[in-house]
């Protein structure tokens, strides 16, 4: 490459830069109008990507300050069972459609599905001039749309390191049908995760006929209740307060108890207990005390999942996204070396 094609192809990417970013409160700020995931007060527009809290941050100040807040209807029905009404405030929030564009002075704002969590969406954000930039949010590869052909992608980076890679080929989702079934044979089978990832595995314990009932606390079962809304089938839901849930927990019946992760200190202590986490990319499962087991279910895709997603993308530029994970900067430098695609974290570990 020439020299002076080197100094072109900087100009170039300088101006791209200018048309999306990651702020230091890890806005995704994409074309004239619109941040994602989180607050930013030069932006009319507002999308919240999904309902986990690193992706809501100062949704309040937004639904006061901002024209408008997108979202998927999935997603504004979860973030009111895991933050509580909106009240009055909703009125800020536009419902959109998967691929149903909204146009907003000039551009075209579209969410489009990442197999993510229910309601999960990327951004595509199209301007008068043809310009293309786009966010893909979190999201697995799999059964994930890959917006192609963009001036400017911005990705996350969740598993961004060449650490971050499940080599294992095993199908996790038998692996917990079969580690769940044998060990009902010694009663209440406890299940710890993260919403959305919860209610996936109970999505895959029903499609495998494992019919005994599924018990859980008011947070999760109202989660739960959100999802069978929006069409997931979760199977037999017993809030954990029922008179029927407490006898089988008492007595040690067989049932899946499913907590969040943050409860795992303070229920099924003495039962069989199942983690479910994408922190794991050494082995499909692996136990951690005498009575429990961490396998690796991610709703993220791995370090080459997300190599492969920008290389089907094709896009002219890529901005990794450094704020909520700190893999950003190892993501862009692979990216460059192994794509040949220009590739920049933001923000800079510097300006954090």
């Amino acid at each position: 490459m020439t020299g002076l094609r080197q100094r072109q192809l900087k100009l170039e990417n300088a101006h791209l830069q200018h048309k999306a970013k990651v702020t230091q409160r890890g806005a995704v700020l994409l074309g004239n109008s619109v941040a994602c995931d989180a607050y930013d007060e030069k932006k009319p527009l507002r999308v919240v990507t999904h309902a986990h809290a690193d992706h809501t941050g100062g949704l309040r100040w937004s639904l006061r300050e901002c024209k408008k807040v997108l979202m998927t209807e999935a997603t504004k029905d979860l973030i009111e069972v895991l933050e509580g009404p909106l009240g009055a405030k909703a009125n800020a929030i536009e419902v959109l459609e998967y691929g149903k564009p909204l146009q907003y002075e000039g551009e075209n704002i579209t969410l489009i599905k990442a197999n993510h969590i229910l309601g999960a969406a990327q951004v595509l954000v199209e301007s008068e001039e043809g310009y293309r930039l786009a966010y893909t949010g979190d999201f697995r590869l799999e059964e994930t749309p890959i917006l192609e052909d963009c001036d400017v992608l911005v990705v996350d980076a969740t598993y961004g390191s060449p650490h971050c890679k499940r080599s294992f080929n095993v199908d996790v989702r038998e692996l917990i049908v079969n580690m769940v079934e044998d060990r009902l044979k010694k009663g209440v089978v406890y299940v710890f995760g993260y919403y959305g990832k919860l209610q996936e595995v109970m999505q895959i314990l029903n499609k495998a006929d494992v019919a005994v009932p599924f018990v859980m606390p008011d947070k999760v079962y109202h989660v739960s209740k959100t999802c069978e809304k929006h069409g997931m089938k979760l199977g037999c839901l017993t809030h954990s307060t029922a008179k029927e849930a407490k006898s089988m927990l008492d007595e040690n019946l067989p049932c899946v108890a499913f907590y969040h992760m943050n409860s795992r200190g303070n229920f099924g202590l003495n039962a069989e207990r199942i983690c479910v986490s994408g922190w794991e990319f050494h082995s499909p499962v692996r136990q951690i005390s005498e009575n429990e087991h961490l396998v690796a279910l991610s709703d993220h895709s791995d370090f080459n999942g997300i190599l492969e997603y920008v290389r089907r993308a094709k896009p002219k530029m890529v901005i990794t996204d450094n704020h909520r994970v700190s893999h950003g900067e190892t993501l862009a430098r692979e990216i460059t070396k192994r794509l040949g695609i220009p590739a920049v974290a933001m923000p800079h570990k510097s300006c954090q």
